[in-house]
């Protein structure tokens, strides 16, 4: 219970609220009630005032302050969810709004939330990327631009990438995406952008002079490591290939690894730093063998944990692959759905593979993902879940309304799903239990 001192009363466009500094507190070290209750936030406040005003709406305060009181979000039908959200964002509080309106992502209590259906394929460009953000923001390559979706679902100014079509995204921050694309300039065409503005922030320098890569060399797949690094695969015209790394505040490049001429490595399909270990996997997927590497920037060293050989494209199995540190083991996904693993401890490794999906149906772009102790793997027009030590399928994520999954993406306690047909964006959340 509050004590008279611990009362604290506002007025807020002309309505009188009286709350305790103690729920204030909840707000936290950023949020505007903890600023006014500061004793330098205004040095030229009266000693004695007992009232604070505030110019905003009172009907949208009531909302927040009853969030603060209970953790619980209640929106009263007169109340414009997205002005709602506005004025967290204005009083600091947005991730308490976010935290009361789900919690942490399960695959298997996830719900099919409002889809994002505002943007169109012009001139016939799909969308084929992406990409979601640590607060729930998402954003999706389309053709040369990339359209940017807040935690509100709310498009932000479209990233125009000059006419050159864009080849990945990786999220850095919750405010700011790399973007590389086919630009042959000697910045490679990878460019760190301010997801909410749209406005460039600094270019990457791709050449490496040491390494002999021609000054035309360009950045594709990216990732984004522990301490501020920056990972890309990179290539050029005279078929040289390599990742690098660079340091995201500086720009700078910082090691470049080229593939050994025995590996004869092409354009990385994925990338995923490990923390655990401090190296990067890369897998290689091509017309004629699937490679999975571990790179280690430290000694510079290079290690193929798997090659797979084909005579024909149509001979390809595994479509992605996916490291898990916690049970020091790759997952790899095959082309029927099927889930493979390998032991990373193991000098014999070899992948142990599990009974297919549909050993006659053809997949469109099958994916892995892992998030929080479960497993995902995409098939046709379904995310299917994977839980516990031997990963069974514990659950499904399916709306067949918009054809199959061309890609997905978890982040901020969101899954993020993009349709091949429909331009659609499924957006899945899960539920917060309620407060007893």
């Amino acid at each position: 219970m509050g004590t008279p001192k611990d009362k604290v009363k506002f007025n807020v466009g002309g309505r009188i609220f009286e709350t305790t500094a103690t729920t204030l507190a909840i707000a936290g070290e950023n949020s505007l009630f903890r600023a006014m209750l500061d004793e330098n936030w205004n040095v030229h406040s009266d000693p004695a005032m007992t009232e604070y005003f505030i110019d905003r709406d009172p009907d949208y305060f009531a909302v927040l302050l009853n969030l603060l009181r209970t953790g619980e979000l209640y929106i009263p039908p007169k109340i414009d969810k997205y002005l709602l959200y506005r004025e967290a964002e204005y009083c600091g509080i947005l991730d308490h709004v976010r935290l009361a309106k789900w919690g942490p992502f399960d695959g298997n209590r996830a719900q099919l939330a409002q889809p994002i259906t505002d943007w169109s394929a012009a001139n016939g460009t799909l969308a084929y990327t992406i990409r979601a953000s640590p607060s729930g923001w998402c954003c999706l390559a389309q053709g040369s631009v990339v359209r940017v979706y807040d935690w509100m679902l709310e498009e932000h100014p479209i990233i125009h990438i000059a006419h050159h079509k864009v080849r990945d995204i990786c999220w850095v921050d919750d405010k700011h995406i790399v973007i590389s694309s086919d630009k042959r300039l000697a910045n490679g065409g990878m460019r760190l952008f301010n997801a909410s503005t749209g406005k460039s922030r600094c270019k990457f320098q791709v050449t490496d002079k040491s390494s002999g890569l021609a000054p035309f060399s360009t950045a594709s797949t990216l990732d984004f490591g522990s301490d501020y690094k920056l990972f890309s695969s990179c290539e050029n015209g005279d078929e040289h290939h390599g990742i690098g790394n660079w340091d995201l505040v500086t720009g700078k490049l910082i090691n470049f690894h080229c593939s050994p001429p025995h590996l004869s490595l092409k354009k990385a399909s994925r990338l995923q730093w490990l923390p655990g270990t401090n190296c990067l996997m890369a897998f290689y997927l091509d017309c004629t063998k699937v490679d999975i590497i571990l790179f280690d920037f430290r000694d510079n060293t290079t290690v193929r944990l798997l090659t797979e050989k084909h005579d024909r494209p149509c001979d390809r199995t595994i479509q992605d692959a996916i490291v898990i540190e916690e049970s020091s083991s790759i997952c790899a996904l095959r082309w029927n759905g099927a889930l493979g693993f390998m032991d990373l401890r193991s000098t014999a490794r070899g992948v142990n593979w599990r009974n297919t999906e549909d050993p006659f149906a053809s997949p469109y772009f099958p994916k892995l993902a892992y998030h929080e102790g479960q497993l995902f793997s995409s098939f046709n027009n379904r995310i299917s879940v994977h839980s516990g030590s031997d990963w069974l399928r514990t659950s499904q994520l399916r709306h067949s309304d918009f054809g199959a999954i061309h890609d997905y993406s978890i982040g901020g306690n969101r899954l993020f799903s993009l349709q091949s047909t429909g331009n659609i964006i499924n957006v899945w959340e899960t539920p917060r239990p309620p407060i007893i």
